[in-house]
């Protein structure tokens, strides 16, 4: 169950003393081939971290062979000596793994690197640049696990799943539990696959799978300066899955990991569906349901258990969706508390005891449908962002 499942990867995950908890901090993927193909999918925040300008580069090259990632600092807003750093782990990556590994002979551009921490501050690249070494070192077939743990903040437990197709399967680690709001993922991944897939036909894939499962989770629409996704390739397995049969397998992997990240969000008491229904179009669906899920006054009212539609109704009205006011229908864990814009079912029957809460919003416009997932705003998630830095 995680990056190493599909043939063709190694992975290790050690600690650094990049983490002030002595944890574990510096992951490594490695595709051992023999195709290298890769896609990724980066953050829309305009404030991008050294290593996300860095690997979007990369990416675009088309070939990945080894993914480089670390916690215990973000490695954003760190000027030109930042992005150097960046260059310079991937360079050290390349060149370690080129003389322990002479099958593995590969440059800086065909490296990776992701960072999630504190923003603001240099790496320490005396602890780093030696993790590297040790990570190398460690990198098995078994290493999934131990990659997935190391890329964790915030984070309660680690995140993996696994896809699996007819004789080739796909492989996933996440990490994220704040600043969960899309710009296109919301977090560090990484999927691997032993198909046989090139850039392109990967690059659809990740594309598709995104638009409907990470950039759907809205935990606190804040959004990361550090998010990406990368998709790598070994073509292993010698089998080469249709496009919709990869999309499908890529889709279900992203879904797993997404409803992962909400389920640990931070301080979070309440794992929330929000289902729009009789959009217009699917922009519409998916505008009025991340509205719903960023309002503050709906969150902190879940955290309560207060079944308050009002507080919904109130929000779908301030998106630009097509719809008429008297006509909007709201439910709350099945039970309609409002109809045509007005009460309806006493609100007093919604069970709000449980973890899971679905609020369905039907705007009785069109036939289009979104769902877009969060969680509620709770006591522990501002006790957790008060003194982050400090």
């Amino acid at each position: 169950m995680s990056v190493t499942t599909p043939r063709g990867f190694r992975a290790a995950g050690v600690a650094a003393g990049l983490k002030a908890s002595g944890g574990a901090d510096v992951a490594l993927v490695v595709n051992d081939g023999p195709d290298a193909g890769v896609a990724g999918v980066f953050t829309t925040n305009r404030v991008k971290a050294a290593p996300v300008r860095w690997s979007q580069q990369v990416v675009q090259g088309g070939v990945v062979r080894a993914v480089v990632l670390n916690s215990g600092g973000a490695n954003a807003c760190t000027g030109p000596g930042g992005f150097q750093d960046t260059h310079a782990t991937a360079e050290h990556t390349a060149a370690t793994l080129t003389s322990v590994s002479p099958r593995l002979i590969l440059g800086a551009g065909e490296v990776a690197v992701c960072s999630t921490g504190l923003i603001g501050e240099r790496l320490p690249m005396p602890k780093l640049l030696p993790g590297v070494r040790s990570a190398i070192k460690g990198l098995s077939r078994d290493g999934g696990l131990a990659a997935a743990e190391a890329i964790m903040t915030t984070d309660t437990r680690p995140k993996t799943t696994v896809a699996r197709g007819s004789g080739w399967t796909v492989g996933g680690m996440a990490k994220g539990s704040g600043m969960l709001a899309p710009g296109m993922a919301t977090m560090l991944c990484v999927l691997t696959t032993d198909a046989v897939a090139g850039p392109a036909t990967l690059d659809e894939a990740l594309r598709a799978a995104t638009r409907v499962t990470f950039d759907r989770v809205d935990s606190d629409g804040c959004m990361s300066t550090n998010d990406t996704v990368l998709l790598l390739a070994s073509g292993a397995s010698g089998i080469e899955p249709t496009p919709t049969e990869l999309a499908a397998a890529v889709t279900a992997a992203c879904h797993d990991l997404a409803q992962q990240l909400v389920a640990d969000a931070e301080g979070a008491t309440k794992q929330v569906a929000i289902d729009v229904v009789g959009a217009a179009d699917e922009d519409d669906a998916v505008e009025v349901g991340r509205t719903v899920a960023r309002n503050n006054l709906v969150k902190t009212a879940l955290f309560g258990n207060d079944p308050n539609w009002g507080r919904i109704l109130a929000a779908v009205g301030t998106t630009a969706a097509a719809f008429e006011p008297d006509e909007v229908d709201v439910a709350v864990n099945g039970v309609w508390v409002c109809r045509g814009g007005a009460a309806a079912e006493d609100r007093s029957k919604v069970d709000l005891s449980g973890r899971d809460v679905t609020i369905r919003i039907d705007l009785h416009t069109g036939t289009s449908a979104a769902t877009i997932w969060t969680n509620d705003l709770s006591h522990a998630y501002v006790h957790e962002n008060s003194a982050y830095s400090t």
